[in-house]
């Protein structure tokens, strides 16, 4: 399956070949593919590299003209990239209607409750 993005702007595009796994949380929803897989089709995304709660470096890209947010790089995933879901066209921001794990539950806000089937992970790594 192949799959489109980009970001609100149209300035830059990509595409994600292969098997994807959903994550998300309260306020991201990322399809976690092969780094290898994703390619940058159009444009050319700007990065910023934050340390994580690992000490690991997750770098960020987004689109340089609009900031939308695109995928992230974390060193501790280093065969993995992590699409942001929002930015996948044709719809697939509905993450295929599945959640296979949800990070980071030890920060969930008392008022959500866990997404029904998805593995329950307290922190990424």
């Amino acid at each position: 399956m192949t799959l489109t993005g980009s970001c609100m702007c149209g300035g830059v595009t990509y595409t994600v070949e292969g098997m994807k796994s959903w994550t998300g949380g309260a306020f991201t929803s990322n399809a976690v593919v092969p780094r290898t897989s994703v390619k940058v089709t159009k444009g050319t995304p700007t990065s910023y590299d934050a340390t994580g709660a690992s000490g690991k470096i997750n770098k960020h890209f987004f689109c340089p003209t609009c900031g939308s947010s695109l995928y992230t790089e974390l060193e501790i995933m280093p065969d993995m990239t992590c699409v942001k879901a929002g930015s996948l066209d044709g719809g697939e921001a509905n993450l295929g209607g599945k959640i296979d794990v949800e990070f980071y539950v030890k920060d969930r806000p008392s008022y959500l409750t866990p997404v029904e089937g998805a593995k329950q992970e307290q922190m990424l790594g």
